[in-house]
């Protein structure tokens, strides 16, 4: 979701994604604990367990990018939450992608206007969604 934290993206399943996410949330949530996460982002203390279990797959990249920024290391939430938008948005024009080629190409049941509205942010993203996008931009690229 960060710059830089995952260059192997185009090499990984989606899968394997969702779980290097799911490690670096849990890593945070380890450190901070579950009461400071859930006093420092307002999420129920559920979520953030189950985010500290590995079970993140339907959490959104809002809430996710939340739980980053507790570490004093990170930038904000907004910061975080609008650079992996632009890794996406980024990956898309380097690989002279549309929305249309990307949803053949994860071949889900998302439609082209539905991953548009997820890319720019103006419908949640599960980080589910966000690692099958992220994989398949990136290994369009090669």
């Amino acid at each position: 979701m960060l710059r830089a934290e995952f260059p192997d993206a185009a090499e990984q399943s989606s899968a394997a994604l969702l779980a290097a996410y799911e490690s670096l949330l849990t890593a945070t949530i380890e450190t901070a604990g579950v009461d400071a996460v859930a006093a420092q982002t307002g999420l129920d203390r559920d979520v953030i367990e189950a985010i500290a279990d590995g079970e993140a797959a339907d959490v959104t990249l809002a809430d996710a990018a939340a739980v980053l920024a507790i570490d004093p290391d990170r930038p904000d939430a907004g910061a975080i939450e609008a650079e992996a938008r632009d890794i996406l948005l980024m990956g898309m024009t380097t690989a002279v992608m549309d929305v249309e080629s990307l949803a053949s190409g994860i071949d889900s049941e998302l439609d082209p206007k539905e991953i548009q509205q997820k890319i720019e942010g103006r419908y949640p993203v599960t980080l589910a969604e966000y690692a099958r996008l992220h994989q398949y931009i990136e290994s369009q690229q090669q």
